[in-house]
């Protein structure tokens, strides 16, 4: 028989991890440059109506099915399917989900460090803005040096597992997310007292539809359901874990709604970090990815005490990524305890070992297996995210989806039943039709549409 399960030590902690999972750098690399992409603020109010139809049903789903089964999702589908079911096949979608997704993102995070220490020893002073874009190619030229800090955000993450859930995931996750919140307000003040900085937070905060329809309508709603959608982490089970490590004294629609508001809330924040400093210094805010680590760290180098800012920032971005790798590591791990009934230190190892070898890929893939691409999609590091991010995620969350409004999955009631209990805002029992025959489609566009934006890319090509 395995141990009793751990639960969270206070609904605080429950939050802040769950929150954790769900801030990463979608929220904080990804949502800044789309938002600039598509026109600002009007593109943030799109994006936050389809987190509230989007996003939020199914993180409560995701919760519900972690909390009346008590398991991960290594048994959650075959305890709650009923009689002669065929559900339990799930339990490998959203292990085979937190792997890939860990391929790559602990490289990513890894960079993330990489840059702490880059500005924190000056590496950055004096360069003009191609001398920075160089430090990055050079980093990632260099095989040794991205396995090294891969290996460094692997090792925190399992350290942190390794000591338990109250130990280790919740009292480690709740000073990272505590000190994540100072300083982006620090980083918020200071940005937003640049000279110049009032132009970046009227593109930012004043909606202009107009600017929007520029960059075009569908690609600006598709995108703001898009990253409505992906930045929750749902899909894959990385927050159904959590749901079974919470008690029932609170319903789980007020839960997902905090935690809703905690993600937004720091994508946000982000935004305001990120515009007025663009704006301040004369830099185009919709540059893409290279905004965070060729754009920004020019942008620093021209501010009064820019290593310190720098350093910060990087620090921040780190804890945002580290939140969500020390969650979905958590979730690895208690599928192997739940499957096979491994002790919490067996789990760590053989885990640990396994997401060190299948990240070497992601980190070679920008150097000595950078001849490896697919057309449309890129090198490594682009295949394994569009296996998550276009394919894992939005069927997945489908699936759940399923799961709680199908009689011959789990059921409405019983979801609803389960959702409902404890104290707290209910679940809407009349969306019900919207959810069954309404969601799904929303959600096989958004499949069938990633598919489209990589065959217009080969085609154009």
């Amino acid at each position: 028989m395995n141990a009793k399960r751990e639960k969270f030590s206070s609904r605080l902690g429950f939050i802040l991890i769950s929150a954790g999972c769900a801030i990463g750098l979608g929220n904080v690399w990804r949502f800044p440059y789309i938002t600039g992409k598509y026109g600002g603020a009007a593109f943030v109010l799109i994006y936050l109506l389809f987190l509230l139809i989007l996003g939020l049903p199914i993180m409560v789903m995701e919760f519900a099915v972690g909390r009346a089964s008590q398991k991960s999702c290594a048994r959650s589908f075959e305890i709650l399917q009923p009689k002669g079911g065929h559900w339990g096949w799930f339990a490998w979608w959203g292990y085979i989900g937190c792997y890939l997704l860990m391929m790559y993102y602990t490289t990513i995070c890894g960079w993330m460090l990489s840059y702490i220490a880059k500005n924190a020893t000056g590496t950055f002073v004096g360069l003009d803005s191609d001398g920075v874009a160089g430090v990055f190619s050079d980093m990632l030229a260099n095989p040794g040096e991205l396995i090294g800090w891969m290996i460094v955000s692997a090792f925190i993450g399992l350290l942190v597992c390794s000591m338990g859930l109250q130990k280790g995931v919740e009292r480690i996750t709740k000073v990272m997310m505590s000190c994540l919140f100072l300083i982006m307000i620090a980083l918020c003040i200071r940005s937003v007292t640049l000279d110049g900085a009032m132009e970046g937070l009227r593109f930012y905060l004043i909606p202009d539809f107009g600017k929007m329809m520029e960059s075009g309508l569908g690609e600006a709603v598709y995108a703001a359901m898009g990253q409505s959608f992906f930045t929750l982490s749902l899909g894959i089970s990385a927050m159904a874990i959590f749901g079974s490590y919470i008690g029932k004294e609170r319903t789980l629609t007020g839960e997902a709604v905090s935690i809703g508001i905690l993600d937004t809330t720091v994508a946000l924040i982000a935004g305001l970090i990120i515009f007025p400093a663009c704006f301040a210094f004369g830099v185009n805010p919709g540059e893409g990815p290279s905004l965070v680590f060729i754009t920004l760290p020019s942008v620093f180098n021209q501010m009064w005490g820019g290593q310190l800012w720098g350093s910060l920032f990087f620090l921040f971005m780190s804890f945002a990524a580290l939140s969500t790798v020390i969650a979905v590591f958590e979730n690895l791990i208690s599928f192997s305890i739940d499957r096979w009934g491994w002790d919490r230190k067996k789990a760590v190892i053989v885990n640990g070992i396994a997401i060190l070898v299948l990240s070497l890929p992601c980190a070679l893939g920008f150097n000595v297996w950078s001849g490896i691409s697919i057309p449309g999609i890129g090198d490594i590091q682009g295949i394994e995210d569009f296996l998550v991010s276009n394919n894992l995620l939005p069927l997945g969350s489908l699936i759940y989806l399923m799961f709680c409004v199908s009689r011959r999955g789990w059921g409405w009631d019983n979801f609803l039943k389960e959702a409902d209990t404890g104290d707290g805002l209910k679940f809407p029992r009349w969306a019900y039709f919207y959810l069954k025959y309404i969601l799904p489609i929303i959600m096989l566009i958004i499949f069938v549409m990633g598919y489209w934006d990589k065959i217009k890319v080969i085609l154009a090509g």
